[in-house]
């Protein structure tokens, strides 16, 4: 790992995993010195035309990893993305040291039931709460919605959820506790639909037994803006307060980050 001149480090690639024709993630060497808060999402990025370019990606690893991993997905114009996705074993990426984000414990009032609901690759930062036993002592129940096109675009998470209970340590502290729900919208599937047409009716209580409650219930939401303009007037609807860092409240929302 190098340090730069402009702030930034150098991280090596140590794995790279294609998922789906669309999707994609690799991880990284941890530095050191670098502490976050599961969730948060950091600055990585490529030097381009002998500039450093850039982008916000959610830190899907939970804070106490010696790893770093990133999920995203493949975008062949984008200016980013249509090279990440051809890194290998060995190259270096750039990062800079400065986590930030709002889909962090902290921003959130304590609570009975965690809902955290994504869109594709917006699974990202919840990869990282679901494995980080501070989510389970402030929470009784978490509960994790996916939503994607297709079958296949649900393989991340689902490996993800099955290492967990692979685990020794973490097996013991989540038990029963974690519930995940992934949902296709082109494909038949054992779940299928959008989770917003879910809580618009009927059926979301009926799978979960709850139905967005403000005294008992938190939420956290990522994917595209439209998904989060619809989720939260869903959320301010029930009667639940949007929280941030400074102010934690019943629900917290953070855009998935695609260029």
């Amino acid at each position: 790992m190098q340090k730069e001149n402009n702030g930034l480090q150098q991280l090596e690639v140590l794995k790279v995993h294609h998922w789906t024709s669309s999707t994609f993630s690799f991880s990284c060497v941890r530095p050191d010195n670098f502490r976050f808060r599961s969730g948060e999402f950091v600055m990585i990025g490529l030097e381009t035309d002998n500039r450093p370019l850039l982008r916000a990606y959610s830190i899907a690893s939970p804070n106490w990893h010696e790893e770093f991993e990133f999920y995203s997905i493949k975008v062949e114009d984008g200016p980013l993305t249509s090279k990440l996705q051809k890194l290998k074993e060995g190259d270096k990426i750039l990062f800079r040291n400065k986590p930030v984000g709002t889909l962090v414990n902290d921003a959130l009032l304590r609570g009975k039931r965690l809902f955290l609901f994504s869109t594709g690759t917006g699974i990202a930062p919840f990869t990282s709460i679901i494995r980080d036993p501070e989510t389970y002592e402030k929470f009784s129940e978490v509960i994790l919605f996916q939503t994607c096109r297709y079958v296949d675009e649900l393989n991340y998470g689902k490996l993800t959820i099955g290492s967990i209970f692979k685990d020794e340590i973490l097996s013991e502290i989540v038990t029963d506790r974690l519930r995940f729900f992934p949902t296709t919208t082109r494909e038949p599937s054992q779940y299928s639909g959008r989770i917003t047409d879910w809580l618009r009716s009927k059926k979301f209580k009926e799978e979960i037994g709850s139905d967005l409650d403000p005294l008992e219930d938190r939420a956290m939401i990522c994917g595209s803006n439209a998904m989060l303009n619809e989720f939260k007037e869903i959320c301010l609807e029930r009667g639940l307060k949007e929280g941030s860092n400074s102010s934690p409240g019943q629900f917290v929302i953070e855009k998935a980050f695609v260029d």
